[in-house]
Protein backbone atom coordinates (compact mmCIF):
# COMPACT_ATOMS: atom_id res chain seq x y z
CA UNK A 1 0.00 0.00 0.00
CA UNK A 2 1.31 3.44 -0.83
CA UNK A 3 0.45 6.64 -2.66
CA UNK A 4 1.20 6.44 -6.59
CA UNK A 5 4.85 7.04 -7.37
CA UNK A 6 3.74 9.79 -9.33
CA UNK A 7 2.20 11.73 -6.78
CA UNK A 8 4.56 13.78 -4.01
CA UNK A 9 2.99 12.62 -0.99
CA UNK A 10 2.07 15.49 1.90
CA UNK A 11 4.55 13.20 4.36
CA UNK A 12 7.31 14.14 1.67
CA UNK A 13 6.31 18.22 1.46
CA UNK A 14 5.41 18.45 5.17
CA UNK A 15 8.17 20.26 7.69
CA UNK A 16 7.21 17.40 10.48
CA UNK A 17 8.64 18.85 13.41
CA UNK A 18 6.23 22.03 13.53
CA UNK A 19 3.52 20.37 12.07
CA UNK A 20 3.48 17.78 15.03
CA UNK A 21 3.90 20.80 17.53
CA UNK A 22 1.06 22.63 15.92
CA UNK A 23 -1.37 19.44 15.68
CA UNK A 24 -0.60 18.24 19.49
CA UNK A 25 -0.82 21.43 20.29
CA UNK A 26 -4.32 21.81 19.29
CA UNK A 27 -5.34 18.60 20.36
CA UNK A 28 -3.68 17.64 23.81
CA UNK A 29 -4.48 14.53 24.70
CA UNK A 30 -5.61 13.17 21.52
CA UNK A 31 -3.89 9.42 20.55
CA UNK A 32 -4.24 9.11 24.94
CA UNK A 33 -7.81 9.22 24.46
CA UNK A 34 -8.31 7.51 21.22
CA UNK A 35 -5.87 4.23 22.72
CA UNK A 36 -6.78 4.24 26.46
CA UNK A 37 -10.49 2.76 25.14
CA UNK A 38 -8.67 0.17 22.86
CA UNK A 39 -8.03 -3.34 24.25
CA UNK A 40 -7.08 -6.65 22.92
CA UNK A 41 -8.54 -10.14 22.68
CA UNK A 42 -6.62 -10.82 26.26
CA UNK A 43 -8.48 -7.57 27.10
CA UNK A 44 -4.74 -5.71 27.43
CA UNK A 45 -4.15 -2.38 26.64
CA UNK A 46 -1.51 -0.69 24.58
CA UNK A 47 0.21 1.42 27.00
CA UNK A 48 -0.05 -1.62 29.95
CA UNK A 49 1.37 -4.18 26.77
CA UNK A 50 4.28 -1.17 26.10
CA UNK A 51 5.36 -1.11 29.08
CA UNK A 52 5.40 -4.60 30.52
CA UNK A 53 9.38 -4.71 29.97
CA UNK A 54 10.23 -1.39 32.12
CA UNK A 55 8.58 -2.30 35.38
CA UNK A 56 11.19 -2.26 38.16
CA UNK A 57 14.12 -0.67 36.63
CA UNK A 58 16.55 1.74 39.09
CA UNK A 59 17.70 3.80 36.47
CA UNK A 60 15.95 6.19 34.39
CA UNK A 61 13.02 5.85 32.30
CA UNK A 62 13.08 8.47 29.20
CA UNK A 63 9.84 9.02 27.64
CA UNK A 64 10.30 9.92 23.87
CA UNK A 65 7.46 12.41 22.32
CA UNK A 66 5.70 11.50 25.63
CA UNK A 67 2.66 13.53 24.49
CA UNK A 68 0.10 13.54 27.83
CA UNK A 69 2.13 10.93 29.59
CA UNK A 70 0.27 7.84 29.60
CA UNK A 71 2.93 5.75 30.28
CA UNK A 72 3.60 7.80 33.53
CA UNK A 73 0.37 5.71 35.13
CA UNK A 74 1.65 2.80 33.95
CA UNK A 75 5.18 3.31 35.46
CA UNK A 76 4.24 5.29 38.80
CA UNK A 77 6.91 4.15 40.98
CA UNK A 78 10.11 4.13 38.60
CA UNK A 79 12.29 7.38 37.99
CA UNK A 80 10.48 8.33 34.83
CA UNK A 81 11.22 11.76 32.43
CA UNK A 82 8.93 13.08 29.39
CA UNK A 83 10.32 14.27 26.67
CA UNK A 84 7.85 16.64 23.91
CA UNK A 85 8.02 19.32 21.52
CA UNK A 86 4.53 20.49 21.89
CA UNK A 87 3.33 22.53 24.96
CA UNK A 88 0.03 21.39 24.89
CA UNK A 89 0.84 18.42 25.72
CA UNK A 90 2.96 18.90 28.24
CA UNK A 91 0.74 21.25 30.16
CA UNK A 92 -1.67 18.53 29.85
CA UNK A 93 0.44 16.05 31.66
CA UNK A 94 1.60 18.32 34.27
CA UNK A 95 -2.03 19.32 35.16
CA UNK A 96 -2.77 15.81 35.64
CA UNK A 97 0.23 15.61 37.55
CA UNK A 98 2.31 12.90 35.03
CA UNK A 99 5.85 14.42 35.39
CA UNK A 100 8.69 15.25 35.30
CA UNK A 101 8.31 16.76 31.58
CA UNK A 102 10.72 18.66 29.55
CA UNK A 103 10.15 20.70 26.37
CA UNK A 104 12.38 19.67 23.56
CA UNK A 105 12.50 18.38 19.97
CA UNK A 106 13.50 14.49 19.51
CA UNK A 107 16.49 14.90 17.50
CA UNK A 108 18.08 17.46 19.79
CA UNK A 109 17.15 16.04 23.11
CA UNK A 110 18.06 18.41 26.25
CA UNK A 111 19.85 15.00 28.34
CA UNK A 112 23.07 14.32 28.87
CA UNK A 113 25.33 11.28 27.26
CA UNK A 114 24.52 8.19 29.12
CA UNK A 115 22.01 9.37 31.08
CA UNK A 116 19.23 7.24 31.29
CA UNK A 117 18.98 3.14 31.20
CA UNK A 118 15.76 2.69 28.85
CA UNK A 119 14.06 4.86 26.46
CA UNK A 120 10.17 4.77 25.76
CA UNK A 121 9.00 5.46 22.71
CA UNK A 122 5.22 5.02 22.03
CA UNK A 123 3.26 5.58 18.56
CA UNK A 124 6.55 8.38 17.28
CA UNK A 125 9.13 6.80 15.36
CA UNK A 126 6.67 6.47 12.07
CA UNK A 127 6.51 10.48 12.47
CA UNK A 128 9.52 11.60 14.33
CA UNK A 129 11.85 13.39 11.45
CA UNK A 130 14.90 13.08 10.84
CA UNK A 131 14.62 9.45 11.76
CA UNK A 132 18.42 8.74 11.69
CA UNK A 133 19.17 11.60 14.19
CA UNK A 134 16.11 10.69 16.28
CA UNK A 135 18.18 7.42 16.72
CA UNK A 136 21.14 8.92 16.87
CA UNK A 137 20.35 10.97 20.11
CA UNK A 138 18.28 8.07 21.65
CA UNK A 139 22.35 6.07 21.40
CA UNK A 140 23.47 9.08 22.42
CA UNK A 141 21.47 9.25 25.88
CA UNK A 142 21.31 5.55 26.97
CA UNK A 143 23.29 3.78 28.58
CA UNK A 144 25.46 0.65 27.54
CA UNK A 145 22.94 -2.06 27.67
CA UNK A 146 20.49 0.11 27.53
CA UNK A 147 17.22 -0.85 26.41
CA UNK A 148 14.76 0.63 24.25
CA UNK A 149 11.03 -0.36 23.38
CA UNK A 150 9.05 0.84 21.31
CA UNK A 151 4.96 0.46 19.91
CA UNK A 152 4.18 1.24 16.42
CA UNK A 153 1.49 0.32 14.16
CA UNK A 154 1.74 -2.75 11.92
CA UNK A 155 0.40 -3.33 8.27
CA UNK A 156 -3.34 -4.07 8.34
CA UNK A 157 -4.36 -7.41 7.64
CA UNK A 158 -7.82 -8.84 6.68
CA UNK A 159 -10.33 -9.26 9.36
CA UNK A 160 -13.11 -7.57 11.51
CA UNK A 161 -13.40 -3.54 11.15
CA UNK A 162 -10.97 -3.37 7.99
CA UNK A 163 -14.26 -1.96 6.62
CA UNK A 164 -14.28 0.67 8.50
CA UNK A 165 -11.26 2.05 8.11
CA UNK A 166 -11.87 1.76 4.12
CA UNK A 167 -14.32 3.88 4.34
CA UNK A 168 -12.12 6.28 6.06
CA UNK A 169 -9.27 6.47 3.57
CA UNK A 170 -11.71 6.44 0.35
CA UNK A 171 -13.07 9.84 1.57
CA UNK A 172 -9.56 11.12 2.40
CA UNK A 173 -8.21 10.10 -1.17
CA UNK A 174 -5.58 7.67 0.33
CA UNK A 175 -4.23 4.65 0.17
CA UNK A 176 -2.51 4.43 3.55
CA UNK A 177 -1.81 7.01 6.20
CA UNK A 178 0.91 9.74 5.10
CA UNK A 179 4.24 9.00 7.54
CA UNK A 180 6.95 10.11 6.85
CA UNK A 181 8.77 6.81 8.03
CA UNK A 182 6.27 4.14 6.71
CA UNK A 183 8.95 1.71 7.29
CA UNK A 184 9.53 2.41 11.05
CA UNK A 185 6.56 0.50 11.47
CA UNK A 186 7.24 -3.39 11.02
CA UNK A 187 10.45 -2.77 9.30
CA UNK A 188 11.46 -1.38 12.68
CA UNK A 189 13.91 -3.87 13.72
CA UNK A 190 15.54 -3.78 10.61
CA UNK A 191 16.23 0.31 11.13
CA UNK A 192 17.16 -0.44 14.84
CA UNK A 193 20.07 -3.28 13.59
CA UNK A 194 21.18 -0.79 11.12
CA UNK A 195 21.87 1.70 13.75
CA UNK A 196 23.61 -0.51 16.01
CA UNK A 197 20.60 -1.66 18.27
CA UNK A 198 20.41 -5.55 19.25
CA UNK A 199 16.38 -6.62 18.68
CA UNK A 200 15.35 -9.17 21.70
CA UNK A 201 11.99 -9.17 20.46
CA UNK A 202 9.39 -8.18 17.90
CA UNK A 203 5.54 -8.85 18.87
CA UNK A 204 2.42 -7.68 16.91
CA UNK A 205 -1.01 -7.33 18.68
CA UNK A 206 -4.17 -6.18 17.40
CA UNK A 207 -6.25 -4.32 19.23
CA UNK A 208 -9.97 -2.64 18.62
CA UNK A 209 -11.67 0.46 20.11
CA UNK A 210 -15.49 0.77 19.78
CA UNK A 211 -16.62 3.12 17.45
CA UNK A 212 -20.70 3.52 18.14
CA UNK A 213 -21.61 7.05 16.85
CA UNK A 214 -20.39 10.11 15.30
CA UNK A 215 -18.72 11.25 17.75
CA UNK A 216 -16.31 8.29 18.38
CA UNK A 217 -16.11 8.37 14.10
CA UNK A 218 -14.99 11.93 14.72
CA UNK A 219 -12.36 11.73 17.27
CA UNK A 220 -10.84 8.95 15.58
CA UNK A 221 -10.31 10.73 12.23
CA UNK A 222 -9.09 14.19 14.09
CA UNK A 223 -7.00 11.55 15.52
CA UNK A 224 -5.07 11.00 12.22
CA UNK A 225 -2.37 13.12 11.08
CA UNK A 226 -2.92 14.07 7.71
CA UNK A 227 -0.70 17.41 6.56
CA UNK A 228 -2.67 18.73 3.29
CA UNK A 229 -5.64 16.96 3.05
CA UNK A 230 -8.25 19.27 2.45
CA UNK A 231 -10.84 20.35 5.34
CA UNK A 232 -13.44 18.97 3.38
CA UNK A 233 -12.14 15.67 2.84
CA UNK A 234 -11.61 15.07 6.23
CA UNK A 235 -15.53 16.11 7.14
CA UNK A 236 -16.32 13.38 4.42
CA UNK A 237 -14.00 10.94 6.22
CA UNK A 238 -15.60 11.40 9.23
CA UNK A 239 -19.44 11.33 7.94
CA UNK A 240 -18.65 7.82 6.30
CA UNK A 241 -17.13 6.56 9.63
CA UNK A 242 -19.94 7.78 11.76
CA UNK A 243 -22.38 5.95 9.15
CA UNK A 244 -20.98 2.57 9.52
CA UNK A 245 -20.28 3.09 13.72
CA UNK A 246 -23.21 1.58 15.37
CA UNK A 247 -22.79 -0.10 19.41
CA UNK A 248 -20.69 -3.09 19.00
CA UNK A 249 -18.69 -2.11 15.79
CA UNK A 250 -14.91 -2.01 16.65
CA UNK A 251 -12.40 -1.15 14.86
CA UNK A 252 -8.46 -2.81 14.46
CA UNK A 253 -5.44 -1.02 15.53
CA UNK A 254 -3.03 -3.55 14.70
CA UNK A 255 0.44 -2.50 16.98
CA UNK A 256 3.90 -3.54 16.96
CA UNK A 257 6.02 -3.57 19.84
CA UNK A 258 9.80 -3.67 19.61
CA UNK A 259 12.16 -4.12 22.83
CA UNK A 260 15.96 -3.61 21.61
CA UNK A 261 19.09 -2.94 23.64
CA UNK A 262 22.43 -1.15 22.94
CA UNK A 263 25.37 -3.57 22.83
CA UNK A 264 27.85 -3.54 25.72
CA UNK A 265 31.04 -2.68 24.71
CA UNK A 266 34.02 -4.91 25.42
Amino acid sequence: MGYPADRRTPAETTPWPGYLARYHDDRPGITERILEQATDRRRARPYSWLVEHLRGRRAVILDLACGSAPTREELPDERWLGVDLSAGELALAVAAGRGPVLRGRADQLPIGENAVGAVCAAMCLQVLTPLDQVLAELKRVLRPGGVLVALVPSGMWFGRGLLGWWRVLRALGIRSQPWPNPDARDGLPKILRAHGFVVDASERRVFRREINDSRAAALLVDGLYLPGIASDRVEAASAALAAWARPGRRLPFPLRRIVAHLPVAG
